[in-house]
């Protein structure tokens, strides 16, 4: 059953006439007349009494009125529901953030962009970054704000995918302070005797960043992991009750590394690595809310993205 059919049989009940019916509903009589046989046939008895001088309901076509009124009353008010729903989630802003920078960064951030969002909500979504992700590629989200440095794997550039830096950071690795203020655990270490390390798990993207770094340039250091998170804010407070050395957005600990600060810096300079953050938006056409808050990032950047 059709939901046009129930409209040209109330069409049909208004004029009683299957020509005017037919006109009203912008279609010619002939077929206009196969639809109210369809729609007898579904019902499974005549609605309309043909064989009187003037068209008339037969008593199941006076029993079904009401409910065909009802249905597309019903179905009337759904469509003005969605439609009224899909404009209001038009409307809203939704990002993913990793976890350091949705507490670090994301707030401060934002109200710098207030004429650009306007009234319209915000959602932020906090996650590690393989699921930040994922979720990007489910199309859950418009933007996603993240670490990024050249030597590790970006997942989510190429032909489906553009990237805005907003600006930097820098992983430090610090570890708790000695009473002197120097680190319990400076750099490298030994064969012999390695530094607890307090590692990122496979999930986060700062652990990424990390491993591919190491892997390159870095020099060559001593660990031994002794406890492992997705999450920088766990590896720091393992790291000011002395467990070992952590690689911490400087965002994060830098207070931590003032002189009466809880932490130390574990290496010189040269063992710091630099992170962009970036924004990261699909290159497939978002809502127009979307779209103008893209336009607001560009042109406070400069207008260049990858």
């Amino acid at each position: 059953m059709e939901a046009a059919w129930l409209e040209d049989f109330l069409a049909l009940v208004d004029c009683m006439n299957f020509s005017r019916a037919a006109e009203r509903r912008n279609i010619t009589q002939p077929a206009f007349s196969r639809r109210i046989r369809a729609l007898e046939a579904w019902v499974g008895a005549p609605l309309i009494d043909r064989d009187t001088h003037r068209l008339a309901l037969t008593p199941a076509g006076q029993a079904f009125l009401p409910a065909a009124e009802q249905a597309l009353h019903a179905l009337r008010r759904g469509r003005s529901a969605a439609s009224a729903a899909a404009e209001e989630g038009a409307g809203e802003l939704t990002f993913l953030a990793t976890h350091a920078l949705s507490l670090t960064f994301f707030p401060q951030w934002l109200r710098a962009y207030e004429e650009a969002v306007g009234e319209r909500p915000v959602r932020l979504m906090a996650d590690n970054m393989v699921a930040c992700e994922r979720q990007m590629l489910d199309g859950r989200a418009h933007f996603l704000l993240c670490h990024h440095n050249p030597a590790a794997d970006l997942r989510l550039g190429g032909a489906a995918f553009r990237t805005l830096r907003l600006g930097g950071d820098v992983l430090v690795p610090v570890c708790g302070r000695a009473d002197d203020g120097r680190a319990l655990f400076p750099l490298p270490g030994s064969e012999a005797a390695p530094l607890p390390y307090l590692a990122y798990s496979a999930e986060s993207g700062m652990g990424r960043i990390v491993a591919a770094v190491r892997a390159q340039d870095a020099p060559h250091a001593f660990l031994r992991p002794v406890f492992t998170s997705h999450l920088s804010t766990a590896l720091v407070a393992q790291a000011r009750v002395g467990r070992g050395i952590a690689f911490a957005p400087l965002s994060l600990v830098e207070s931590d590394l003032a002189p009466d600060g809880r932490l130390a810096r574990a290496g010189d300079p040269s063992t710091d690595i630099p992170m962009d953050i970036l924004l990261v938006r699909p290159r497939a056409r978002m809502t127009p809310a979307a779209e103008r808050f893209w336009d607001a990032a560009l042109a406070r950047s400069g207008g260049v993205s990858a």
